[in-house]
C-alpha cells in the first residue's frame, strides 16, 4: 500500500529545521539537484506500483533520492545510509523535514527501492527530467499574448508557419551501443561445470539429511572429481584435447549427481531445499543440457547460453574490442541529444543494434516534435532498411552511401566524416563518464530487475549532473556579470 502525503514537497531551504540553529546553503549541489527533479509527478507513477493493502511504503522522494545518492557517490547500501544520517543536505534531498540522528530506513530496503523503479519507470523519469525545460518553454509559447490581438487570417498564417517549422528536421541524433559488464567470474566451461557439480553435492547432502541412518548415502566421487579439476586448472595452457577430456569428466559427474538427486527426491522431498537451492537446481539442469549439446556437436555456441549459475540472465556479448572481445552483462543502446542521454534499448541478449535506428528516430519525433536532421551512428546502422527510412524522411545518416562514389562525393564524404566523428565523441564521452566515474563499468546488482534499474539510474544521474553543471554555470556567469558591473559603476 502507498499513502500519498497531503502536504507539498519541500521547496524552501528555510523550512528545513536544524536543531543546532544553523541554516543550509541555498546554492548547495544537493539543494539544486532536488529542485531539478519533479518529485510530485514521479510520485504518481511510484504510487501505482503499490497495492491497496499492507503498511504504507516509504515516500517516493526517500526511495528515489536514496538510490540516486548511492549511484552518484558510488557507495554501498550500508554506506549510503550512514552518509544520509550524517549529512543534513542529504536528509533534505530525500525529503525529511528536519535533521535527525536516527536512520530514516533500513539499508536492506535499498534493494526494494530498486525493484520499485523498473526499467520502464526509470526511462519515463529520465524523460521527465530531460524534457522538463522543453515543456516549460512550450507552455510559455502556448500562452496567449497579454495585449494586442490578431485577425483570423493572421492567426491561420501563423499556425501554418508553425506547422511547417515543426515538420522540419532539426538537430543531430547520436546513436551507439555498449555493454555494462556484470560483476561475475570470467566464465569458462570447465569452471562453470565444476561450480555446478559442487552445488549439486550440497543439494544431495540436504536431501539425504532426513535419511541419515535409514538409507545409505549414494556414492558421488566428489573428492576424485575435485582433484581432477584441480589437476586441470594447474595446466598453464591446456590444449584442445585436455579441455575436452576435462569437460567430459565433469559432465559425467554432473549426470551422475542429477540421477542421485532424482532418486533422493522420491525418498525425501525437494521441499527440503531452500528457494535459492531449488532455483540453482533448475539452472544447473539447463546448463547440463547446453554443455552436453555443445560437447557433442563440437561447437561453442548455443541459444540463451547460461554463463553464471547465480545470475542466469547474463549472456555473453560479443563486442570485438581489443581489451575484451567478449563481455558478460547487459547490452544498452543510447541516444544523445543536446548532451542528454536517453536509453533506447536495454537487453541481456546480444541483439543487433541496427534494428534500433528507426525506433529511435520515431522516439525522437515524439520527444521533440520532429525528426533529426542527421543521425550519427556506426557503420552497422547503415543497412538498406535504415537507409531507405532516412531517405524518405530526409535524414542524413553518417557514413558513405552504397556503391562507388564519384570524386566530388568522396570529398564531401571526407568533410562530413570529420565533422561526424567530432560530433560522435559525445556519446563515447557518455560511456566513458559512466564507466569511469560511476558504476557502469561493473554492475554490482545481482538480480535482473535491479541490474536494469542500476544501469538506467547511471544515465539518469549523468543527465542530472549535466543539468547541474549548466545551472551552476549560469549562476557563476550571473555572479561575474554582477561583480563586473559593480566594479565598472564604482570606477
Amino acid at each position: 500500500m502507498y499513502r500519498k502525503r497531503n502536504r507539498k514537497q519541500i521547496t524552501l531551504v528555510e523550512n528545513f529545521f536544524l536543531p543546532f540553529g544553523g541554516k543550509l546553503n541555498k546554492n548547495n549541489r544537493w539543494v539544486k539537484l532536488a529542485e531539478i527533479i519533479p518529485w510530485d509527478t514521479i510520485e504518481e507513477k511510484y504510487a501505482a506500483t503499490f497495492s491497496d493493502n499492507g503498511a504504507p511504503g516509504k515516500p517516493v522522494r526517500m526511495a528515489l533520492g536514496a538510490i540516486i545518492i548511492k549511484e552518484r557517490l558510488g557507495l554501498s547500501d550500508e554506506e549510503t545510509l550512514q552518509q544520509i544520517i550524517e549529512n543534513p543536505y542529504l536528509q533534505l534531498f530525500i525529503g525529511l523535514q528536519e535533521y535527525t540522528n536516527a536512520a530514516p530506513f533500513d539499508a536492506s530496503l535499498m534493494v526494494h527501492f530498486r525493484k520499485r523503479f523498473d526499467l520502464k519507470t526509470m526511462q519515463e523519469i529520465n524523460e521527465m527530467i530531460c524534457l522538463k525545460e522543453k515543456e516549460a518553454n512550450q507552455r510559455g509559447k502556448d500562452d496567449p499574448p497579454s495585449t494586442g490581438g490578431s485577425s483570423p487570417d493572421q492567426t491561420t498564417k501563423e499556425h501554418s508557419t508553425c506547422a511547417s517549422i515543426e515538420n522540419t528536421n532539426k538537430g543531430n541524433l547520436i546513436l551507439d551501443a555498449t555493454c555494462a559488464p556484470a560483476d561475475i567470474h570470467y566464465p569458462t566451461d570447465t569452471w562453470l561445470l565444476n561450480e555446478a557439480r559442487e552445488k549439486l553435492e550440497d543439494i544431495m547432502d540436504e536431501l539425504h539429511q532426513p535419511l541419515v541412518g535409514k538409507v545409505k548415502k549414494p556414492r558421488n566421487y566428489r573428492e576424485k572429481a575435485h582433484k581432477e579439476y584441480l589437476r586441470f586448472t594447474k595446466k598453464r595452457k591446456p590444449n584442445k584435447k585436455a579441455i575436452r577430456k576435462a569437460l567430459s569428466k565433469q559432465l559425467r559427474y554432473i549426470k551422475r549427481d542429477l540421477k542421485i538427486i532424482e532418486i533422493l527426491s522420491h525418498q525425501s522431498s525437494l521441499s527440503l531445499l531452500s528457494r535459492q537451492q531449488y532455483k540453482e537446481l533448475l539452472v544447473i539442469q539447463e546448463i547440463f543440457r547446453q554443455q552436453t549439446l555443445m560437447y557433442q556437436t563440437g561447437t561453442h555456441q548455443v541459444d540463451d547460453r547460461i554463463v553464471n549459475i547465480s545470475q542466469p540472465h547474463i549472456r555473453p556479448i560479443v563486442r570485438g574490442k581489443v581489451s575484451a572481445e567478449v563481455e558478460f552483462g547487459a547490452k544498452v543502446t543510447i541516444s544523445v541529444k543536446d548532451g542528454l542521454a536517453f536509453i533506447e534499448t536495454l537487453s541481456f541478449d546480444n541483439y543487433n543494434e541496427s534494428k534500433i535506428l528507426i525506433e529511435s528516430a520515431e522516439k525522437h519525433k515524439q520527444r521533440f516534435g520532429c525528426y533529426p536532421e542527421a543521425i550519427m551512428a556506426d557503420k552497422i546502422f547503415r543497412n538498406r532498411e535504415n537507409l531507405q527510412f532516412c531517405k524518405i524522411n530526409h535524414i542524413r545518416l553518417s557514413g558513405p552511401r552504397l556503391g562507388r562514389p564519384s570524386a566530388k562525393e568522396l570529398e564531401e564524404h571526407r568533410q562530413h566524416q570529420r565533422s561526424d566523428e567530432s560530433i560522435r565523441n559525445v556519446v563515447e564521452a557518455k560511456f566513458g563518464e559512466g564507466k569511469r566515474k560511476y558504476g557502469l563499468g561493473r554492475i554490482m546488482a545481482r538480480l535482473q530487475e535491479t541490474s536494469e534499474c542500476v544501469i538506467a539510474l547511471q544515465f539518469l544521474v549523468m543527465n542530472l549532473e549535466y543539468k547541474l553543471r549548466k545551472l551552476f554555470l549560469l549562476f557563476f556567469k550571473d555572479q561575474f556579470m554582477f561583480s563586473f558591473f559593480n566594479l565598472a559603476w564604482s570606477v
